[in-house]
């Protein structure tokens, strides 16, 4: 399948949605929370972010949908829409059920140049999955909160994946359809999206617990699930989480690869480095790289079929 083609378009926005998955959440199987559980829901000290963050990016893809003139992709990014909002809802749902001190913060003007915070979502968004695959890994196996929550967060990283294999393949058509020198330099305007995200991820660290821009913020934050945070492991899982949840998409569909060329590398010379270690006692030497099974007694998300 070349990428810019047709065949290409059709492809990744029929597999969208194909994969849609209907829910309301409202109805959804809240638990009941113990006194311990409910004291480590409402400690978690992102879900302004976290609430601001889908109310945003369901007013930027509403705002770019407009703007697209295919009808093929716009219906496939009005479904996006429509899902990022429902992520919204879905913590204003949890807010309210589990009695949650979130306020609700006023949405910024998005600006004119309605396109540029498309990509910049988008890519915002593809980093803060891949750091947020690893987080809800170590949560999962905490046990952080009980299972049945844990799995209504598990469709909606479901959905997540969804959004960003829909977006890469979406920017790689886009790029494709301008022409060769688009195509040609389509690496470096990834690289430069991705440098901004980080820009941004690391402003929000320095900033400690100042908000940023709603963008990012999953990586600054996983220690409170892991007693005497790991680094090594941390980036373990994101890269595992990062290839199992892939996994589930069609084959011929790209997948963002930036992120786990990044963490391979990083991976490796940390073998390097445990390797040269070997004469100092008690060294261990780190796991492969790659594979990655689902938590035990998570069950993947239904997907729909044609």
């Amino acid at each position: 399948m070349k990428i810019g083609s047709q065949e290409h378009r059709d492809a990744f926005c029929a597999h969208f949605m194909q994969t849609y998955i209907e829910y309301d959440p409202k109805t959804l199987p809240w638990p009941e929370l113990q006194p311990a559980a409910l004291d480590r829901l409402q400690s978690v000290p992102f879900w302004e972010e976290v609430f601001y963050t889908e109310r945003r990016a369901g007013a930027i893809v509403a705002a770019f949908t407009e703007t697209v003139g295919d009808p093929v992709v716009k219906e496939a990014l009005a479904l996006q829409g429509e899902e990022e909002t429902r992520h919204a809802n879905l913590i204003r749902v949890m807010i309210d059920k589990y009695g949650l001190d979130v306020p609700e913060r006023p949405m910024e003007d998005l600006g004119p140049d309605i396109a540029t915070r498309f990509k910049d979502f988008g890519f915002g968004e593809c980093l803060d999955s891949f750091l947020g695959f690893g987080l809800f890994k170590i949560a999962w196996q905490a046990e952080f909160l009980p299972r049945e929550m844990l799995q209504i967060f598990e469709t909606l990283m479901f959905e997540e994946t969804r959004h960003i294999v829909f977006f890469i393949n979406w920017m790689a058509y886009t790029e494709a359809q301008r022409g060769w020198l688009a195509r040609s330099v389509s690496p470096l305007t990834s690289l430069r999206y991705y440098l901004r995200a980080l820009r941004r991820m690391a402003g929000l660290a320095n900033r400690g617990k100042q908000l940023n821009d709603g963008k990012n913020f999953a990586a600054t934050q996983v220690s409170m699930f892991l007693d005497g945070f790991n680094f090594r492991r941390f980036l373990e899982d994101c890269y595992a989480e990062n290839a199992r949840r892939m996994s589930v998409f069609e084959p011929e569909l790209l997948r963002p690869s930036f992120l786990p060329q990044l963490a391979a590398g990083a991976l490796k010379a940390l073998r390097l480095w445990a390797v040269r270690a070997q004469v100092e006692p008690n060294t261990v030497a780190l796991p492969p790289i790659g594979g990655g099974r689902l938590p035990e007694g998570a069950a993947h998300p239904v997907r729909a079929e044609q």
